[in-house]
């Protein structure tokens, strides 16, 4: 679960997750939506100076559905090459509980996505399947990604929440 959690919220790095569990109205949410067909929100904080520029991210089965394999689709654009040394913060909760609060090193995570340091100013896509264990317990799940430069400049910022339900089927928060 560390490994998908980890992808999912760094897709949009490609890495990706941004959900308004933070709360607002129903117009906020729909303004921080990642466009394309995923869970993927931007966190509601200012999005100008963001290194990568999220055109869009498609997931499918979009719910993610635990033991089916999830295929993400991401295009992204890079407005400055990202070095050695960025990180991401990253949060995983289920339901109220923390499950994984971390600093990872961005370049090591990114091989998840088979991407390597340094990511080179540009377009970039990534297709990727990941095989989401059948064990997932049920409840509510929310993924927090916040990714900076060795400089600490904000590469990006997602959240991501998703519910799966005992029969191993997922629903979208809204």
């Amino acid at each position: 679960m560390r490994t998908a959690a980890a992808f999912l919220a760094l897709l949009s790095a490609a890495s990706a997750a941004s959900l308004s569990f933070l709360g607002g109205s129903a117009a906020a949410r729909e303004d921080l939506k990642v466009p394309g067909n995923s869970p993927l929100e931007f966190c509601p904080t200012d999005h100008s100076s963001d290194i990568l520029a999220i055109r869009k991210v498609d997931l499918s089965p979009n719910p993610p559905q635990a033991g089916v394999e999830l295929v993400i689709n991401a295009v992204a654009a890079v407005s400055k090459k990202i070095e050695e040394g960025a990180y991401v913060n990253l949060q995983v909760k289920f339901g109220l509980i923390r499950l994984i609060s971390i600093k990872a090193d961005l370049c090591e995570q990114i091989h998840n996505v088979d991407l390597e340091c340094p990511i080179e100013k540009g377009l970039i896509s990534i297709v990727k399947s990941v095989e989401l264990p059948r064990e997932i317990p049920p409840g509510k799940y929310t993924v927090l990604a916040d990714v900076y430069t060795v400089d600490d400049e904000p590469i990006t910022c997602l959240t991501a929440t998703v519910t799966f339900a005992r029969d191993g089927s997922a629903q979208l928060e809204l």
